[in-house]
């Protein structure tokens, strides 16, 4: 079905609603025709959408009210989401694409759009770490986790132990099942990150386990100690994932930046550095090591290794957070 009035009307003629007016116009400007490509977009679409209804969102439901502030405004949200570790650096700017072209074909013209996403991200999709990872340094990672506790915020203290001690994503922190992982620590000696996965990875097909050392039991004890009543993970049982993100996760970025840790994305790139250093006996590349000299054999081996504790399907990944081969 493609336009249901015409194109001066709500959402230029696709429908009430924002939701279904982007795929109906995808559909059009496809022919039918390219289902996965429109799918695709769609999906990303809605994420928009999502935004859009959001309090953080311009609150809108009318494509119409969507000008290019509104695009560089949804930019920055998706900026800020990639710094929390909630998105990759690839989905946001895909993203942005996605809106840019369904817009397009709402309008029938390419006049609201961001010309470009990754100068609007202010991001490089495919970069080398060049900056040493904040957190490496184990008591500087327990000053800042104290100072939480001392700020009444154990879940996020909780967040970044989890962060430092497994890799884990901070969606993946937050919405990890707790109870299950302790269990596996006691009884297998490794956990699997199945929960909050990004591109729905999970379940049999992506198993992701990392061996346990003290670092990860004090962590998963310490996280079990403060999860909400009734709750397997950080979420309390009325709370939302946007909640928790504004409630626990926005002032907890504040006592980290005071403590020089730019984000809880950080501590996973801190992880990434010593899990290098243990399979190499090297220091990682950006610590000064040269084992991609040395033996390139093992330096792949330890970046395979680490993209798949990281829960990445391409290696090259890796180096956004040890480094690159030179």
């Amino acid at each position: 079905m493609g336009l249901v009035g015409r194109r001066d009307g709500r959402n230029f003629g696709y429908g009430r609603q924002l939701s279904y007016a982007g795929p109906q116009a995808l559909k059009d400007l496809f022919g039918g025709g390219h289902y996965g490509t429109v799918k695709t977009h769609s999906d990303r679409w809605q994420a928009f959408v999502r935004w859009c209804r959001s309090e953080d969102g311009p609150g809108l439901n009318d494509a119409r009210q969507i000008d290019r502030q509104t695009l560089l405004d949804y930019a920055r949200h998706l900026r800020q989401q990639v710094e929390q570790g909630a998105i990759g650096i690839a989905t946001a700017q895909n993203r942005l694409s996605s809106v840019n072209r369904t817009m397009a074909a709402l309008r029938g013209d390419p006049y609201v759009k961001v010309p470009s996403p990754s100068k609007a991200l202010g991001m490089q999709r495919t970069s080398v770490r060049r900056s040493v990872p904040q957190g490496q340094d184990r008591e500087h990672v327990k000053r800042i986790v104290d100072e939480l506790c001392e700020h009444q915020q154990p879940r996020a203290a909780a967040i970044a132990q989890l962060a430092r001690a497994t890799g884990m994503r901070l969606r993946e922190a937050i919405l990890a099942d707790l109870p299950r992982l302790q269990r596996e620590a006691e009884q297998l000696g490794r956990i699997n990150i199945q929960d909050g996965t990004k591109g729905g990875r999970g379940g049999a097909t992506a198993p992701r386990w990392i061996m346990v050392d003290d670092h990860v039991r004090e962590a998963l004890r310490y996280a079990e100690q403060v999860l909400p009543h009734g709750s397997r993970n950080l979420l309390a049982p009325n709370e939302s994932y946007l909640d928790f993100q504004r409630g626990i996760v926005r002032p907890a970025r504040e006592v980290l930046q005071i403590h020089n840790l730019t984000g809880f994305h950080e501590l996973r790139a801190a992880y990434a550095c010593e899990r290098y250093e243990q399979i190499t006996q090297h220091l990682a590349p950006i610590n000064g090591g040269r084992c991609c000299q040395l033996d390139r054999r093992l330096d792949q081996e330890a970046r395979t290794q680490i993209s798949y504790e990281l829960g990445h399907g391409r290696i090259d990944v890796v180096s956004a957070y040890i480094g690159g081969r030179v």
